[in-house]
């Protein structure tokens, strides 16, 4: 092995192909954020062989870059990690068929789906077009998947590198990726070693004094996109070395935590999913997000809220073309407190009539408690406009029960409205059992049936996940 000190001085490749960052910078004012980088250069790595299984590359790539220092920055593609991991799928007769089903094979989610374009997330957590599945840069009896575990890779190289030259080199792995909200590709780091992959410069000033507070810079893939400039997609140099960064990314010591720290938590993820399949997802979820609510937080409920939501009810069908739907929104504390003291008293008066003592009287009116507590209530209503008229009991009969249903499918889409902006609602069949009572307090037409008492809020706590049903009890087929 060449003396490491050898190393130290070595010069570097011939400045053809290089790219450089300068004039260096001025630092950073007093209590500034942290150092810049006082110069950088951009040195590829030509007349690499063709990688295949099997293949050492530190060793590769010391014979190519004797002239490594330390401080230096690796960076190197993908493709040839995978290749030399032997991370190669044979296609067969059909190319496109082995592509996709290795797509399946890599894919833990899917993104967002665009034509025959996959945006999916990987097992290693990467959010990539086609699971990183590429055909590029093969041979045609193969396609090539993204290493195994990119940051373990980034760690044998650089120790593979340590041992044959000495030095002390950070190691990233690259490969390209899409970018939400911008066109084109550019190369991240998906492997490191030996480098710090974030800068959190929260809590740091800026030259005029301000705060940031939000500010964590990814210096792993500004390098890894750096390196990019001089390898290029087609040029056979997939191998660059960014050198003057050792003040950004602390280069030496421990391999430090790898790529992975780059990887956004999924719960913290604002755009887990493409528009479409958020929508898509919101359509599935909408129904079973209407939860009953019983304890409501002391919130007041916007009333567009509540306008919107009755907007949505009115979509329901309903016979005959009609619009057979009332929400009487009780927005007066004092009719408010007059109606459900009349209804109160009223429910009382039965159950006595029923034969029930005071005890147990009382402990069935604390059920209507809730209609007391929530910060809305809002009575829908049933008016037969339009309804037909029979002569006789049964298809009378059927034409209010045909209403009835289409109120109810009303009721349901002004509960499932609310919900899907986050408002709670119980529905309370009590106005039904008093209506004469209801549509007195609420100066309503005889002909107009109070359908119940829904109670609005916010919910204190969040609703306990509602388990899924089996279709099957309720499902007859003939």
């Amino acid at each position: 092995m060449t003396d490491p000190e050898s190393h130290a001085t070595a010069a570097p490749p011939p400045d053809a192909g290089s790219a450089a960052v300068g004039p260096a910078p001025m630092p950073p004012p007093e209590g500034g954020a942290t150092a810049r980088a006082a110069e950088v250069r951009i040195l590829p790595v030509p007349g690499l062989p063709e990688v295949t299984p099997g293949t050492d590359l530190a060793a590769l790539i010391a014979s190519a870059a004797p002239w490594l220092v330390d401080g230096d920055v690796l960076v190197v593609t993908s493709k040839i990690v995978s290749k030399a991991e032997g991370r190669l799928v044979p296609v067969g007769t059909d190319r496109e068929a082995a592509r996709e089903a290795a797509i399946d094979a890599e894919t833990t989610a899917v993104v967002a789906t665009r034509g025959r374009t996959r945006i999916v997330r990987t097992r290693q957590g990467l959010v990539l077009a086609s699971a990183g599945v590429d055909t590029s840069n093969v041979d045609q009896d193969v396609i090539a998947l993204l290493p195994e575990d990119s940051d373990a890779s980034a760690r044998a190289l650089r120790a593979g590198l340590k041992a044959a030259l000495g030095v002390d080199v950070g190691v990233l792995v690259s490969d390209t990726m899409g970018r939400p909200w911008r066109v084109g590709v550019a190369d991240v780091a998906i492997g490191a070693a030996g480098v710090r992959p974030l800068r959190d410069l929260r809590g740091q000033r800026d030259g005029h004094g301000n705060d940031l507070a939000m500010t964590v810079v990814a210096d792993a893939d500004q390098i890894a996109a750096a390196a990019e400039l001089v390898k290029g997609k087609s040029g056979g140099v997939p191998v660059a070395v960014v050198r003057g960064v050792q003040t950004l990314v602390d280069v030496g010591g421990d391999d430090g935590p790898g790529a992975a720290a780059l990887v956004r938590v999924l719960e913290e993820d604002m755009f887990a999913l493409g528009t479409a399949e958020a929508r898509a997802l919101g359509h599935r979820e909408a129904v079973t997000l209407r939860r009953s609510i019983r304890t409501f937080a002391d919130t007041p409920v916007p009333p567009d809220a509540i306008s919107r939501a009755v907007a949505s009810a009115v979509t329901a069908p309903a016979p005959h073309h009609t619009t057979p739907w009332r929400f009487v929104h009780v927005t007066s504390g004092d009719v408010r407190k007059r109606l459900l003291t009349t209804m109160r008293d009223a429910w009382a008066s039965d159950l006595r009539g029923d034969g029930f003592d005071e005890d147990a009287i009382a402990r069935r009116l604390r059920r209507g408690d809730l209609l007391w507590e929530a910060p809305a209530l809002v009575v829908p209503v049933l008016a037969l406009d339009g309804a037909h008229t029979y002569p006789d009991a049964r298809r009378a009969a059927s034409e209010r029960a045909m209403f009835q249903v289409a109120m109810g499918a009303g009721v349901q889409n002004f509960l499932v409205a609310l919900a899907t902006e986050g408002i709670g609602s119980c529905w309370i069949s009590s106005t039904m059992f008093c209506a004469d009572e209801v549509r007195a307090e609420l100066n309503l037409p005889d002909d107009w049936h109070p359908m119940g008492s829904v109670a609005v809020g916010y919910p204190a706590e969040a609703p306990r996940p509602r388990p899924p049903r089996d279709a099957s009890a309720f499902l007859i087929e003939r």
